[in-house]
């Protein structure tokens, strides 16, 4: 390579060319040291490639060492919160995951009627694909997805949750049996400390309802001092998993609490896109009393119809006619 580069430099010599070797051997040496450009101390002004010691909370400046950070810490500070800030609400604001598929129909989960948790196979099952298997004669009584009989007592539904748990370390199985402890059901005594430690492993898994419910713990105080700040940081972590109603829940807050509009119309066309109708009737009467505009409801409106178009289907409307607990989404 490096023959191919010398060639290139003869010949454009010998041809007259404007370029100068000198200007060309700079370039290539700007090009070859790009990638180890040196940094700059923000407080001593050293500069080197040891200036490696980043700032832990904003990472956007550096120091050579750390009684340099320590002595720039009160002239850095404001700047510092700022970009905290701006990263933290790009974390927040970013477009969150949507719910998964049903493993059976393969279409997308709805928030509200939710799923069916098959506690032998692990499996989320949508209410119509549920339903479909629940009215067949002799087969109504086995699992949606694998075919297995359901359990033949509460104990024996508690037990292969925690056999799904042990073995499968099955986040869904965690959550729902958090919920079962919080409620004292299925023959468990209500328990909310039990809850929340069950919501906390299943929150570390990827399970953002887990989220959701250690925030209304914070809120109404069970097993916990009620701590509002805490509960809007669980909300939040719910929020960026994908939880439509953690989502309007800080929406709510933004707009009673801090009058904060823009931040709270912000978070409930998120939840809109997520299904969540209460946001969509919200951004509503926004826009009647003057603080939202037109345009934003009809993008409202456009999200919650596109959301319907992923959730809804035949098998599931049979589903929602036939037991109100099967309703899947709310109408207009």
């Amino acid at each position: 390579m490096e023959g191919a580069i010398e060639y290139i430099i003869i010949m454009s010599t010998t041809q007259n060319n404007t370029v100068e070797i000198d200007d060309v051997c700079d370039m290539l040496n700007n090009i070859n040291t790009a990638d180890n450009e040196d940094s700059i101390c923000a407080n001593c002004g050293k500069e080197g490639s040891d200036v490696t010691n980043t700032c832990n909370k904003c990472k956007s400046v550096k120091y050579c060492n750390a009684a340099c950070k320590k002595k720039h810490r009160h002239k850095h500070k404001k700047e510092c919160e700022r970009r905290v800030a701006e990263l933290h609400d790009e974390q927040l604001f970013k477009q969150p995951p949507k719910d998964e598929d049903c493993p059976i129909c393969f279409l997308r989960l709805p928030q509200l009627g939710g799923s069916v948790y098959m506690s032998c196979c692990g499996k989320l099952v949508c209410r119509g694909c549920y339903y479909a298997v629940t009215k067949r004669g002799t087969a109504r009584k086995l699992c949606s997805f694998c075919r297995t009989p359901p359990p033949t007592s509460d104990a024996d539904m508690i037990k292969r949750y925690e056999k799904r748990m042990e073995i499968n370390n099955d986040a869904q199985a965690m959550y729902n049996l958090g919920c079962y402890y919080s409620h004292g059901q299925y023959g468990l005594r209500q328990n909310h400390v039990k809850a929340l430690k069950l919501w906390h492993r299943a929150a570390e898994l990827g399970e953002s309802s887990s989220y959701h419910n250690i925030g209304n713990a914070f809120v109404k105080g069970n097993g916990v001092t009620k701590d509002m700040k805490k509960a809007l940081y669980y909300y939040e972590l719910a929020a960026m998993g994908g939880h439509a109603n953690s989502r309007h829940n800080l929406g709510v807050f933004e707009e009673e609490e801090g009058f904060n509009y823009h931040r709270a119309l912000k978070h409930y066309m998120i939840a809109v896109e997520g299904g969540d109708y209460k946001s969509l009737q919200t951004i509503k009467m926004m826009y009647s009393d003057g603080d939202a505009t037109k345009e934003d409801y009809a993008k409202a409106l456009r999200s919650y119809q596109a959301y319907l178009a992923e959730i809804k289907s035949d098998q599931r409307d049979e589903a929602a006619a036939s037991r109100d607990e099967f309703k899947y989404y709310s109408a207009f």
